[in-house]
């Protein structure tokens, strides 16, 4: 038989096999195109504290839209009963693991050994419940975060404690249930907290706070090996305060964002940056108009996640029967009701339910749509004398008229939306001062003022 003749008929044979599945590779993973965020929650006064497990989902990385109503998908049953600064790493195997601090509230001077741990296959649900522990100092274990250190063969679980200072910790694990004897990870001659590592490449990333200065800041290792890191970084901050760097890389793989935590429920939850190199002191920051984070989140992670496990996320857990409506000209502020008037305020603020509504058929023509109340169920914004009120709705046909609008597209960004009165069509609404109601759009100012984000 001829060589030519010879490879053919083995190239044949090879096909055959395979067709019969009798040899066959096993499939390349699937790539990451959208985004989990894992959180718990606090409001200014406490209204919408829970320190449970929460997840919301985004397909941009940036726009987030809670799951299962911003109700924690899983809670702990051992400790504190309580969570904060959950964690979320995609293991080797492509799995999950969720790691917590074991901390139920905000009584920070308890001292705690433990972090909470689950599983995953699918983050639709958790098992393996436990907590581990992680080293016999007397004092915290917050905010964990965890790496795949490939020289060693095993995961890094770093996280914040106190040895005579503010350090960072790491034990070393094989499965998130043994793990080896914690030892100092990063200790820089300053006090630090809430660590971020993440592997890029062969160079290892340390995102973190200097509890000195309260600024943000950047370090690189080239082995990820503790007291390994260089700085650098200048400081971040925006607003007040700042703490819990989240470094995420884009899944187009095109750049990087870095989140930080506001360091009071006070100030706005979340600020970000964005830069396309993030070995390089170029951080820029990014207006609030592109992103939105989760209703009420706090100190939380974020990890890609396939297309599949975007559409099993919301199956699972359901999107959210409330809308919120983002100021395009005033970002950090939301539509809400004060006192049965219609404004727009910085977030956050309490009640939080004053921002949330049921976006409904339009009570006078169900081609438009009308706001209806989530915490006053019953009552609609509606205008009168021009000026937009929380009032009940007395079903006549002027209240009906009054309280439906039409969605457009947004009179200064067509990704947005704004919505011209239904019974005085050359009249939009809009803020002015702060306070809604409905005008005439002649001016640049006016159509911002009118525009607005639909979002969760």
């Amino acid at each position: 038989m001829s060589r030519g003749r010879a490879l053919t008929l083995f190239v044949s044979l090879c096909t055959a096999l395979v067709t019969v599945g009798l040899v066959n590779a096993p499939p390349a993973a699937a790539a990451n195109s959208a985004y989990v965020f894992a959180y718990f929650t606090e409001t200014p006064n406490g209204n919408g504290a829970d320190y449970g497990l929460h997840l919301a989902v985004s397909q941009d990385g940036l726009n987030w839209t809670p799951l299962n109503q911003n109700n924690p998908v899983v809670t702990p049953t051992a400790g504190t009963l309580g969570l904060r600064d959950p964690f979320i790493l995609r293991k080797q195997d492509g799995t999950f693991v969720i790691l917590a601090t074991d901390l139920n509230g905000t009584d920070f001077g308890q001292n705690n050994q433990y972090l909470h741990v689950w599983d995953s296959t699918d983050l639709r649900n958790f098992t393996g419940y436990r907590r581990i522990r992680m080293h016999n100092l007397n004092t915290h274990t917050w905010a964990p975060t965890a790496f795949w250190d490939a020289s060693r063969g095993q995961y890094g679980i770093v996280y914040s404690a106190n040895n005579g200072t503010d350090v960072f910790m790491v034990n070393y694990t094989s499965d998130f249930r043994t793990v080896s004897a914690g030892q100092v990870y990063f200790s820089p001659g300053f006090p630090v907290l809430d660590g971020d590592v993440v592997v890029d490449g062969s160079t290892f990333y340390l995102y973190y706070k200097n509890l000195s200065n309260g600024l943000l800041y950047g370090a690189r290792s080239s082995t990820g090996a503790p007291n390994s890191y260089t700085t650098y970084t200048s400081g971040l901050r925006q607003g007040s305060g700042m703490e819990a760097p989240m470094l995420v890389r884009n899944n187009a793989g095109t750049g990087w964002w870095l989140w930080g935590d506001s360091y009071s429920p006070v100030n706005n939850d979340y600020y970000a940056w964005s830069s396309s190199n993030v070995g390089g002191d170029s951080w820029t920051v990014m207006n609030q108009r592109a992103y939105t984070p989760p209703l009420n989140a706090k100190h939380g992670s974020i990890a890609g996640i396939t297309a599949s496990e975007y559409n099993g996320l919301v199956s699972r857990w359901g999107l959210p029967n409330w809308t919120r409506l983002k100021s395009s000209n005033f970002p950090d502020r939301y539509v809400r009701h004060a006192d049965y008037l219609g404004r727009i305020d910085p977030y956050p603020f309490d009640p939080y339910q004053d921002q949330q509504w049921r976006m409904v058929p339009g009570l006078a023509d169900a081609a438009g749509v009308s706001f209806e109340s989530v915490n006053f169920p019953g009552r609609y914004l509606r205008h009168s004398n021009y000026e937009i009120r929380l009032d009940a709705n007395d079903d006549t046909a002027t209240f009906r008229a009054d309280a439906t609008f039409y969605r457009v597209a947004g009179l200064t960004d067509s990704a947005w939306s704004s919505f011209r009165s239904y019974n005085f069509p050359d009249r939009y609404l809009r803020h002015f001062d702060y306070l809604l109601r409905i005008d005439p759009i002649s001016t640049a100012t006016d159509r911002a003022d009118a525009t607005f984000r639909v979002t969760s």
